[in-house]
This record gives structure tokens, C-alpha cells and sequence, in this order.
């Protein structure tokens, strides 16, 4: 036997190791194939892994060898005596001394800037070239053509409804648009409080009442996607029901046959809304609607690694969310057309705060080198409503405002997806403390569906930090 038939022959008996013990067919042994890429590959099974090789390649699989021996690739290496470039895995000629792993250097990628962590079907961004899509769906196509509630099946089941599906959808949000009552009497007892910390908290309560509870017993992915689809029809009627109890007034009810936007319009502004209020909304909740692994939708895919629950992953969502830097920022912009008073104050405004070296809200972002694809479609229903309030001062101000920032756009601070906003929630006579609800409302379904994608092929989150502390400290004598 030659050496390349000796090659094949031990790649084949550790590939028949890894799919007997992991329980896979021999097809989805193939390089690409790692530790937690897969549910069978946990933390239990790549034990379990390690020792079925010990005992077919004779040797002891030492701690470190464990650590490095994450890959099929990184296996086949090693049981062929060479060693893994990319984790240095060396494995002897004789099988009795234990391989010796090289040490790598620890390389700090701090907030984890540019780590890819895991696959994704829900959300494609080319930051470069200013795409958005939604399941392959173009965001603009979406924007201008689909319904929100059509926006929200796509994500949660990953295709575009039929007439029959839509319909049956729609009926089960209708359905969950009830809010429990002790749910709601809490919401009055918040009047007093900031809308997003309001939502935060009623969010978690409804994890003890109705249909959203968490049990003490892991959801199954049928049940997390009820209750997804449950919360995607409840947070804009606690969002609503809130700013109505701090507005001195009762909870109307929607007309029964209202959709997703207008039902929510009707509850928020306690009257019927207009249709290019009903537009805009529909149009923004859809561009709210995703946006890949931001903070927040990581954070609630960490909560269903740890196997929390749908309820809890979306208030840990929430709870990120709420960060200035996040979708706090939604607030923040509104403020800008009050600080510059007029559109002719622009230039100095921007070059103001750029000799101070300050941000100007509304430009830039992490994921975008040019404009935030979804600033055309918020603008184009800000210019919508700016006429029929005729009111376009506001608007005027922040195109004069984004003028004076094409200098700075070609270098990637362009508009993002928050310049426009909180401006039509103005326009709407909402005040400006809503806007990070606002943007909470639609951002639902992507975490629904993120949370959903997450628990497919669940594995539990947890990064390293690189520990620079002092180390071997005596405890002084008069602590003791």
C-alpha cells in the first residue's frame, strides 16, 4: 500500500469516527464541518468525539489538542501525522507520544469587530454598495409593494405568504393584539415613565401572563415562534396603550378589521389616522424591520443560546436596544432640527461640531460606506406628510443639514436610517421620547426571526476575554 492509499485509508476510518458518534450521515463529513457548527457537535458530543478518537488512533488527546481540534480539516490533519496551519496541531509518527500543539498568539478583536460568529438566511448588507435585503428581498421593493404583516411572515417563516397564508397570518396578529389585564394595569402604573422603559418592563411582565409566559421547561421551536408571532402583535399595543395612559386617556379599541398599521395608529394617536400616516408607518416598520447581527439582535440570540426563552430574549433585546448608541440614537436626531433653527444655520452647524470633533446625529453607521439604504424610503414619506401638514420646515432643515455633510458622506458618515424618522413622528403630533419605541415596533419581527434562526441549531454564546490583571496576590493579613 502506498502512502497516499495509507492517507485515504485513516481519513476514511476517522471520518466513519466523527459520523458514528456525532450521529451524521458520512455526506456532511467534509472540511467545512466544525465544533458547534452543527446541534450534534456541542460541547457534550466534541467530548464524546475526542475520546471515540483516542480509542481508533491509539493515543491520548491531550486538553490543549482538544481545544484545537475543532474542524474535520484539523482531525484529518492530525490523525495523518501532519500539522494544521491554521491551528498548529501536530500530530507524531509515533502514536505513543502526544501531539504538541503550537501556542498561538491571543488576538483581541475588541467589540468583536469584523467576527463572523455564525450563519444567517434572514438579512443580507453590502455595506460597500448600500444593500439591504430581507430573505433576498430588495428593502426598496419591500418598502414600496408589501404589506408590514407580509414583511413579518417572511422573516419568521422565511418565504413570502400566499393570499391564503397572508390572510391566516393577519388573523392570528388580530387574535394576540389582546393585552392581559394585569399587563395593562401595569402600563397605567408607568404613565410616569420613559416609553422604551415602560415597553422594557411590560415586555418581561407579559412573560408571566397568557401566551407570551416562559416555562420552566426549554420551548420547543414551534412554541418560541408563537410566541414570537404573539409579540409581534403585542408590543406595538403596549407601545400605544402606554403613550395613551400618559396622555390622560383610555385605550380605544381598533376597528376589528384594521391592519397591522393602522390598528396600531388608531390606538397610539386615539383616533382613526390618516392614509399617508398609515403609509408611512406601514413603510417604517418595514425598514425597521431588520438588520442582521446588530447589538440588540445579538443580544437576544444570546439569551436563546441560553435557552431563556422568547419572552426574555426579546426584553434582553430591548434592554440593548435602549443604548444611545443604538437605536437611542432614533432620539437623539430629532433634536438636531431644534439646534439648528433654520436650514441657512447648516454649514456652520456641521462645521461647529466637527471642530469639536462631535458627531453629527444622523450620519454614519457601522455596517454602511454610503447612504443607509433606507433613508430614501423614510424620506420619501417624510416629504408625503411635510405636505399634507403642510408643514416643511423640518424637513428642509435636514436636507440642508445632509448637504452640508457631502464632504464628509464621500468619506462613509452619510444619512442613516435615523435622520428622517423621528422627523414624520413629529409630523404625526407624536412627541419625541417615542421614537425609540417606534423603532422597537417594527424591529420585533427581526428579533423574532433572529431568536427563531438562533434556536435551529442553538449553541450557547460565550466569547473569552483576555485577562490583564495582576495575578498570585497574597490576601494582606489584617483581611484574613
Amino acid at each position: 500500500m502506498n502512502s497516499t492509499d495509507t492517507i485515504d485509508s485513516t481519513t476514511a476510518r476517522v471520518d466513519a469516527v466523527i459520523a458514528a458518534t456525532l450521529g451524521l450521515a458520512p455526506e456532511r463529513i467534509t472540511d467545512d464541518l466544525g465544533y458547534q457548527l452543527v446541534r450534534e457537535w456541542d460541547s457534550l458530543g466534541h467530548v464524546t468525539l475526542m475520546v471515540a478518537l483516542e480509542r481508533e488512533l491509539g493515543l491520548t488527546i491531550e486538553d490543549e489538542q482538544l481545544l484545537a481540534l475543532r474542524s474535520v480539516a484539523a482531525i484529518r490533519q492530525f490523525a495523518r501525522g501532519g500539522a494544521d496551519p491554521a491551528t498548529g496541531v501536530a500530530a507524531p509518527a509515533d502514536p505513543a507520544t502526544p501531539a504538541t500543539p503550537a501556542t498561538p498568539a491571543t488576538t483581541v478583536h475588541r467589540g468583536l469587530e469584523g467576527i463572523t460568529f455564525d450563519h444567517t438566511a434572514i438579512t443580507r448588507i453590502d455595506g460597500t454598495a448600500g444593500t439591504l435585503e430581507y430573505r433576498g428581498y430588495d428593502i426598496h421593493d419591500l418598502a414600496e409593494q408589501a404589506s408590514f404583516e407580509q414583511v413579518a411572515y417572511l422573516l419568521v417563516h422565511g418565504e413570502l405568504p400566499d393570499a391564503g397564508e397572508l390572510a391566516l397570518f393577519e388573523k392570528e396578529l388580530r387574535h394576540h393584539r389582546e393585552l392581559p389585564t394585569e399587563v395593562l394595569a401595569l402600563a397605567r402604573s408607568l404613565a410616569h415613565a420613559h416609553p422604551v422603559d415602560a415597553l422594557r418592563t411590560c415586555v418581561s411582565a407579559l412573560g408571566a401572563f397568557g401566551e407570551a409566559r416562559s416555562g420552566s421547561v426549554d420551548e420547543s421551536y414551534e412554541e418560541a415562534r408563537d410566541r414570537g408571532i404573539a409579540l409581534i402583535a403585542r408590543i406595538p399595543m403596549l407601545v400605544a396603550a402606554h403613550h395613551a395612559y400618559r396622555s390622560g386617556r383610555e385605550v380605544v379599541r381598533p376597528a376589528e378589521d384594521a391592519g397591522y398599521a393602522r390598528a396600531f395608529l388608531t390606538v397610539l394617536l386615539g383616533e382613526e389616522p390618516s392614509p399617508a400616516a398609515v403609509r408611512f408607518i406601514n413603510k417604517g416598520l418595514i425598514v425597521h424591520a431588520d438588520h442582521s447581527s446588530n447589538a440588540s439582535a445579538f443580544t437576544a440570540r444570546i439569551a436563546i443560546g441560553c435557552r431563556a426563552g422568547m419572552t426574555a430574549a426579546l426584553t434582553a433585546a430591548i434592554s440593548a436596544f435602549a443604548g444611545s448608541v443604538h437605536g437611542g440614537a432614533a432620539e437623539r436626531v430629532v433634536g438636531l432640527i431644534d439646534q439648528v433653527g433654520e436650514p441657512g444655520n447648516a454649514e456652520r452647524y456641521v462645521a461647529e461640531l466637527q471642530g469639536r470633533n462631535e458627531p453629527v446625529m444622523g450620519f454614519g453607521h457601522r455596517v454602511y460606506r454610503t447612504e443607509d439604504p433606507r433613508v430614501r424610503q423614510l424620506r420619501a414619506t417624510v416629504v408625503e406628510l411635510s405636505r399634507e401638514r403642510e408643514d416643511s420646515r423640518g424637513l428642509a432643515i435636514l436636507d440642508a443639514v445632509a448637504a452640508a455633510m457631502v464632504p464628509y458622506s464621500r468619506h462613509g458618515v452619510a444619512p442613516n436610517v435615523d435622520l428622517y424618522a423621528g422627523l414624520a413622528y413629529r409630523l404625526l403630533g407624536l412627541p419625541d421620547d417615542l421614537a425609540v419605541a417606534m423603532f422597537v415596533v417594527g424591529r420585533t419581527a427581526g428579533w423574532v426571526a433572529q431568536a427563531l434562526e438562533q434556536q435551529s441549531n442553538n449553541v450557547l454564546i460565550r466569547p473569552l476575554l483576555e485577562y490583564v490583571g495582576p495575578r498570585g496576590r497574597v490576601l494582606p493579613e489584617e483581611s484574613r
